[in-house]
């Protein structure tokens, strides 16, 4: 980022979607085996995962069919499976997108093998953080069932109007609290792998600070990925998924199919970026300086003491 610190908190979402775009150029090799390894797999996972749980589904609801037992099986282990994946290159690619930001924010030779080093580190702390997150998320939708359950018991369903009404308001609310804890989320993530302990717990409350008076800039960028991410996967079942009912040929899937992941792999690369930026709009905004002396030494202790190895990355970085 070639922006003064002083100057970032004054960057519209327009100019943080700008300056995130602009951020790979300053190391395209790193950034583009990053996309193929981590965020591309990631991408792939997401859109056709529904490939293979729509024959198994289709499977059990066909009242004919003699093996759903063995069907609700395979979708079961398939999903925890996808989850699993799903979880640990989310992680993976937050981790290795945020390090190499910061690397080139605090001038640090960048490289792929040195992010690839510190990854180790930094998924420690992410996947506490990520526990607290999910720890919260599970008591906001109890929570939130709580909610529909007691709206049923108070309001007399037979008034159709007034109960569609009160369940529109408590989605919109469910929806609003969702999409700030996401933020809450992203922005935690970047402050575990930049801040000296602070993680978990601790990376929460430390981002909820940062998130006053950005709180809703924050909201519109999550819910912008959100609202592109539901688009694409929309258009991915309807075509790919479903095409063969409504006579799309094979080659024609195939090839929509492929474009929507590259969409997919772009809306992910530049979400991650644009996390790492809006942490120090954040930071300027609450005018915290960022000590880049503290925060280069920071990033170095994710590679440890060997000497070797960090000849091997400056090489690389000169190459």
């Amino acid at each position: 980022m070639d922006l003064p610190p002083d100057e970032l908190q004054f960057l519209s979402t327009t100019d943080i979607l700008k300056e995130s775009i602009s951020i790979p150029k300053q190391s395209p090799r790193t950034f583009y085996l990053i996309t193929l390894t981590l965020i591309f797999p990631l991408s792939f996972a997401i859109l056709a995962h529904s490939l293979f749980t729509h024959p198994l589904i289709t499977q059990i609801q066909d009242p004919y069919s003699s093996s759903h037992t063995s069907q609700w099986s395979k979708l079961l282990i398939f999903q925890f499976c996808y989850l699993i994946f799903l979880f640990i290159f989310s992680l993976l690619s937050t981790a290795a997108v945020v390090f190499t930001v910061a690397s080139l924010y605090t001038s640090k030779p960048v490289s792929y093998a040195a992010t690839m080093a510190a990854i180790p580190s930094v998924f420690k702390r992410l996947f506490i953080t990520f526990l607290w997150v999910g720890l919260i998320m599970v008591v906001y939708n109890i929570v939130f069932l709580g909610f529909i359950v007691l709206l049923i018991i108070a309001i007399d369903t037979q008034n159709l109007v007034l109960f569609f009404l009160s369940l529109i308001v408590v989605f919109v609310l469910f929806m609003f609290v969702h999409v700030y804890i996401t933020a809450l989320w992203h922005l935690a993530s970047v402050v575990s792998v930049l801040e000296s302990n602070v993680y978990g717990f601790e990376a929460m409350k430390k981002s909820f600070e940062l998130l006053k008076g950005k709180g809703k800039m924050g909201c519109v960028l999550v819910l912008g990925y959100f609202v592109i991410c539901g688009a694409l996967n929309g258009l991915f079942g309807a075509i790919v998924v479903h095409g063969g009912e409504y006579d799309y040929g094979v080659f024609s899937r195939i090839v929509v199919g492929g474009f929507l992941v590259g969409i997919l792999v772009i809306v992910n690369l530049v979400g991650l970026l644009v996390q790492s930026v809006f942490y120090y709009v954040c930071k300027s905004y609450h005018h915290q300086g960022i000590d880049k002396n503290a925060l280069y030494d920071h990033l170095g202790g994710y590679l440890g003491e060997y000497v070797p190895l960090k000849s091997s990355i400056q090489l690389e970085s000169l190459e």
